[in-house]
């Protein structure tokens, strides 16, 4: 605990039990060391099952939840953290954010939302703002082209990764789709 800042164990409180939920298992093992040196007591579940049998044995102060993981979708776990405890600061991360689903998250208790990769500073910024705290604008916000990617992907995700439907809906040919879910997504 030596590395740990006392502004930081100040801006956490009491109870620094945190619960993090993710599937990707180097990015939840990273994030858990990380908030470790920031002063929480880290629990890790890598799937709605895992993440739902940890909230029953101790609802945590803290909880980072993936939206989409492998068993199902990562606000039932949000959901079951705040009908056993209110008072929990739960964020969402997720790799497909849109607005639909980021205010079902707030709706169901989250208090933030972030988009991934979010970085161990980020989250801990998330987590510990008060409310009421105005959020500074990104530095590097999303290029036009990476926004046009994360909703071709966000669409061919709805459609259960079906080429053909998702051209459909995007009023796009099914090879030109073809060839842009082939390739890396833009910076």
């Amino acid at each position: 605990m030596e590395n740990t800042d006392q502004d930081d164990i100040a801006a956490i409180g009491g109870d620094r039990t945190l619960l993090l939920v993710d599937d990707d298992k180097p990015f939840l093992q990273r994030l858990a060391r990380a908030m470790e040196t920031r002063g929480f007591t880290v629990a890790i579940a890598d799937s709605v099952e895992a993440g739902l049998a940890s909230v029953k044995v101790n609802a945590p102060a803290y909880a980072v939840v993936d939206m989409r993981l492998g068993d199902g979708n990562g606000l039932d776990i949000i959901e079951a953290i705040r009908a056993r405890r209110e008072d929990t600061r739960a964020i969402v991360l997720t790799g497909y954010g849109n607005i639909a689903t980021a205010v079902n998250a707030v709706k169901l208790g989250a208090i933030d939302y972030l988009s991934k990769p979010a970085d161990a500073d980020e989250v801990f910024a998330a987590l510990t703002r008060r409310s009421g705290a105005k959020v500074a604008p990104p530095e590097n916000p999303m290029s036009a082209d990476r926004v046009r990617w994360e909703h071709i992907q966000r669409v061919y995700e709805m459609c259960d990764r079906n080429v053909s439907e998702t051209a459909r809906r995007l009023n796009m040919h099914r090879r030109t789709l073809q060839r842009i879910l082939a390739k890396r997504a833009p910076r």
